[in-house]
């Protein structure tokens, strides 16, 4: 699939499928809306990715959230069960990118550090931040303080490291900067569903 596309369903932010709307992903070429459920429902406190160090062959994936959720919670995960026995998925990296994209809670500058900010998998894809871009949200809600808004600490992904079994993917939500993380660190996790576009 090629950038055209159907226009967004809602504006990015606004409410949609009882939560709100948080832009797009491509998947092996189709493409998914995500909603982001609210924080009371999506949200779980700081916990570990795994309490296992072992390779999680099916949880590799920097946009395909509900495969990695899946391997996770096969390989053990009681945050990836958590998120599936909540009809929800944990975040794939480029996900969790676009979540903070939209959302982000501050006026802080954005991380210019390793690929933080470039995400081939949301539509239209997009490049590395600058310090300024994106700006904090304009939804007052998820403004830092807001009944809505992400913690300015560290969430996980659902997407495990390539270069080592005992770690994972993670972002912060104070300044975007994504990074490695020991399995064995307890982060913010924010779940999401992913649904079938029109195309």
């Amino acid at each position: 699939m090629n950038a055209r596309h159907n226009p967004y369903p809602v504006a990015l932010g606004a409410e949609f499928e009882t939560g709100y709307f948080a832009g797009q992903i491509l998947v092996a070429g189709k493409l998914f809306n995500c909603c982001l459920p609210p924080k009371a429902t999506s949200e779980h406190a700081p916990t570990v990715w795994n309490h296992s160090n072992k390779r999680v062959e099916g949880a590799l994936s920097f946009n395909d959230s509900e495969a990695n959720t899946r391997a996770m919670a096969a390989a053990g995960s009681k945050i990836a069960q958590w998120a599936l026995d909540s009809a929800l998925v944990i975040p794939a990296l480029d996900v969790l990118e676009q979540l903070y994209r939209i959302f982000k809670p501050t006026a802080d500058h954005n991380s210019q550090w390793m690929r933080s900010g470039i995400n081939l998998s949301a539509v239209p894809p997009t490049m590395p931040y600058a310090l300024q871009d994106p700006a904090q949200t304009a939804i007052e809600a998820f403004r830092h303080g807001g009944a809505e808004a992400f913690d300015l600490n560290a969430y996980w992904s659902s997407t495990q490291s390539a270069l080592s079994s005992s770690w994972a993917w993670s972002q912060l939500f104070d300044s975007g900067t994504q990074h490695n993380a020991s399995k064995s660190l307890k982060l913010a996790v924010r779940a999401v569903r992913m649904i079938p576009a029109a195309i």
